[in-house]
């Protein structure tokens, strides 16, 4: 395939700002050390902001290129649902009613275990919660799992080690976790209905094996870390002072899987989001502050994933049909790390004709792949939009998360290909 003009230049600002994910720390240091233009620096140290401010430059150059009619043609054909749809979920899933109800689960459920407290909660979270986001969808999940942990743990003061091991086994393991269901994971949700891929499929093909993955996950990280892990005080609850009305609990419920029962239809969600919206402000002495910042933000870096990775299509597709079913599993694994997995997937349900191993392959390895990278897969934005505030200069390295998920990432891989 004979790229055009823009293909090429897209790809060149897709390959830039994953560069610029990597240089987050530089520009925070930029924005002390130059404090004239300590606003701006500031801006660009943002992760989230890398994949949206180089899309928009893409769309500036296709303004010079193609005009403003291909330009806006262009936006046109992409679809923004996900983003959309992770910004309205991360500010339902993020609130106290919602968290609290999360917090009674993983309180009633880690009560059982016989371990030490900061233990118990703390493989409760990374089990219970990514695996729930085959019902709730990985968006959400992501975002209770990560509020979970930043109440109970990293407020605590986790050391680095420790904080990089967890946000690589909650990337990897949600990622993993929502493919129970064919509707949570956003690369299964891709080729669900083009390959007629149902709840029993799912569970009979990935569902096992993602549990068993994610459970040797969340043990093994508890085990390694264990002696900091039983001196934290970990508390998981707000206190008698704090309690929601049970019939607000109930509402805020409702309205959450409304939100993910009308994923695909952005009228209907936005609507129900715009009527959280109301309700929230009317019973604003039950809630926290709203992570309306954090949610646009993330959104912000899935649109400009959305915008680049249009014009990816000419290289990934040929990649992609090279290989057979072992390759695709290992190359799609790799890729991950380099572009969004939901991407990688679609590509294949766009192709005729593909084996039923090589549609495994593809998928196992797109959500294998999910947490090597921050971009591997759309709710990782959410976690780390949420976390990294307690991370050294507020921003997390790529190659610490990388080396961090690699452990987990090389257990879904034998769960998958190997049983």
């Amino acid at each position: 395939m004979t790229p055009t003009t823009i293909q090429l230049i897209g790809t060149l600002l897709f390959a830039v700002a994953i560069l610029h994910t990597f240089a987050t720390a530089f520009f925070e240091h930029l924005a002390h050390s130059r404090p004239a233009h300590a606003g701006l620096w500031h801006l660009l140290g943002e992760v989230e902001i890398a994949f949206g401010f180089w899309a928009l430059v893409l769309i500036s150059v296709m303004f010079v290129t193609d005009g403003a009619a291909g330009a806006t043609q262009y936006l046109d054909s992409r679809s923004f649902t996900e983003p959309m749809f992770v910004f309205a979920i991360m500010v339902i899933a993020g609130t106290r009613p919602i968290l609290q109800t999360a917090m009674t689960g993983v309180r009633i459920l880690s009560s059982a275990l016989p371990l030490p407290q900061g233990m118990r909660v703390y493989v409760t979270v990374l089990t219970l919660v990514p695996l729930l986001g085959s019902f709730i969808t990985e968006p959400a999940a992501m975002t209770l799992a990560a509020l979970l942990l930043r109440d109970s743990f990293f407020r605590n003061g986790l050391s680095t080690r420790l904080k990089y091991a967890t946000l690589g086994v909650l990337f990897v393991n949600v990622s993993i976790g929502g493919t129970l269901t064919p509707f949570a994971a956003p690369p299964v949700l891709m080729v669900a209905n083009a390959w007629n891929w149902d709840i029993a499929f799912m569970m009979g093909m990935f569902g096992w094996k993602a549990g068993l993955a994610v459970l040797i996950n969340a043990i093994a990280t508890t085990v390694m870390f264990r002696r900091e892990l039983c001196r934290l005080s970990t508390s998981i609850d707000h206190g008698e002072h704090n309690r929601v009305p049970l019939a607000l609990v109930v509402t805020h419920l409702a309205l959450l899987a409304m939100v993910v029962v009308f994923a695909h239809h952005p009228a209907m969600f936005l609507g129900i989001f715009l009527l959280f919206l109301g309700i929230a402000q009317a019973y604003e002495r039950y809630q926290d502050r709203l992570i309306l910042r954090e949610g646009l933000l993330v959104a912000f870096f899935l649109a400009g994933l959305v915008v680049l990775g249009g014009h990816q299509q000419w290289w990934l597709q040929p990649i992609l049909l090279g290989m057979g079913p072992d390759a695709v599993f290992v190359g799609a694994t790799i890729l991950t790390a380099f572009t969004d997995n939901a991407a990688l997937t679609y590509l294949g349900s766009l192709v005729e004709g593909l084996s039923d191993g090589f549609k495994y392959a593809l998928v196992a390895g797109a959500v294998t792949g999910g947490g090597l990278t921050i971009i591997a897969n759309a709710p990782n934005p959410a976690g780390l939009a949420i976390l990294r505030t307690y991370f050294d200069d507020e921003a997390v390295h790529p190659l610490g998360l990388f080396l961090a998920a690699l452990p987990p990432t090389l257990i879904a891989a034998l769960m998958f290909w190997c049983l």
